[in-house]
């Protein structure tokens, strides 16, 4: 080899450029900075305690240790004649590599693990290779007071968005979360049993029932099926919060829709009354409704029996409202009971003694008793029918 090509030679092993990507031996570790030996070279890497890594350290030998294999890219090269050093970043080459994955993570919706380094007002720092951020509404699917619980913690996240000339990744665990319930919802869903009886929490209260928690699902009671007394009001009957027995009426896996009975969980009061009380029993009861044809009297608490408009009273009664108010103490007599639909019949006039009848209440009928025979046509109208063709 001519001097001329040597030299070439030597030219190029020992020529670098900002950004290129070098390996070399660990051979010296200082407080502030790493020396290393760069492969196939005449050259040193210097790697200042700050380009070692992104994340924070004291000393250099948290991260690296003597005769350790390195790998970094050039950030700066001094060249002169007594010193041959190259500046390397390993932080910047880890970084370059994790930004890479970190981007390939979000085009195939795939689930990396990251340690939280720092718990902020606005949300949690994790470290995904580079320091990425979830904010606190990608947390969870639902409202999370305490972030401290997650400081150091190791956690599930999606790539939410990320921009590397920024330095800015965002990340999601609500949708690992949301995507893990919904298995868990499916399972549940498919295990409920028409029929059986269960125990949730009331959770959540609107007009027409409430909704109660079953474990992953919620399923709702509707107001008719809270107690087996009338429910004007769905917090007379529940309040969020109460661990309450139920029946499941109905499951739709398709639709997620359950739904409940809290008064089918109990015993039916109608099963206790009729057990209790046969036809003919004289019973004290409460006017709870007035319709056209007739008043509901409950005569045990969820239990209602009908007094027809013409079981109410001797006398004639044209509207129930006349004679009875709800809320009004009354002595009823069962006429009948109907186990199969859970009916009564009552009867108010049935406990009383008809008002006895007074003379002077007798109708009146007029008679003629006179043997005088009354006037014929002919009497009244006398002639006046000899000129008519008939």
């Amino acid at each position: 080899m001519s001097a001329e090509d040597a030299q070439q030679e030597n030219e190029v092993s020992s020529s670098f450029e900002v950004g290129e990507t070098v390996r070399g031996t660990v051979y010296k570790i200082e407080d502030k900075f790493v020396k290393a030996h760069i492969d196939d070279s005449d050259f040193e890497g210097i790697v200042p305690i700050s380009q070692l890594t992104s994340k924070r350290i004291e000393r250099p030998e948290e991260i690296v240790s003597e005769d350790d294999s390195i790998e970094g890219v050039v950030i700066k090269v001094e060249d002169e004649e007594d010193r041959k050093n190259v500046i390397l970043s390993i932080r910047k080459l880890e970084e370059s590599n994790a930004y890479d994955s970190l981007q390939s993570a979000k085009n195939s919706d795939e689930t990396i693990t990251g340690t939280v380094m720092e718990v902020v007002k606005a949300g949690l720092v994790i470290d995904v290779g580079v320091r990425g951020f979830i904010p606190a509404s990608l947390l969870s699917d639902a409202y999370i007071e305490d972030l401290e619980q997650f400081d150091g913690q190791e956690l599930e996240v999606k790539v939410e968005d990320i921009e590397p000339d920024k330095n800015r990744v965002i990340l999601n665990r609500k949708r690992i979360v949301e995507a893990e319930k919904a298995v868990e919802r499916k399972k549940q869903l498919e295990t409920l049993e028409v029929g059986s009886i269960v125990e949730g929490e009331v959770v959540r209260i609107t007009t027409f029932g409430a909704f109660i928690n079953l474990g992953e699902v919620d399923g709702l009671a509707h107001i008719s099926e809270l107690s087996y007394s009338r429910v004007e009001k769905v917090e007379d009957a529940v309040n969020i919060g109460d661990k309450v027995n139920v029946k499941i009426l109905d499951v739709d896996p398709e639709q997620e829709r359950i739904s409940l009975s809290l008064k089918q969980a109990q015993e039916s009061p109608f099963d206790g009354f009729i057990k209790a009380h046969s036809e003919g029993d004289v019973l004290e009861g409460t006017v709870k409704r007035l319709v056209d044809f007739g008043a509901f009297v409950e005569v045990t608490p969820g239990v209602e029996g009908l007094v027809h408009v013409s079981e109410i009273s001797h006398e004639h009664v044209a509207v129930p409202s006349d004679v009875l108010k709800e809320g009004q103490s009354v002595q009823v007599k069962i006429l009948s009971l109907n186990e199969d639909s859970e009916k009564i019949s009552l009867s108010i006039k049935e406990t009383t003694e008809p008002a006895p009848r007074s003379e002077n209440n007798e109708p009146k009928v007029y008679r003629d008793d006179s043997d005088d025979e009354g006037p014929t046509l002919g009497d009244v109208f006398g002639d006046r029918f000899k000129d008519l063709d008939i």
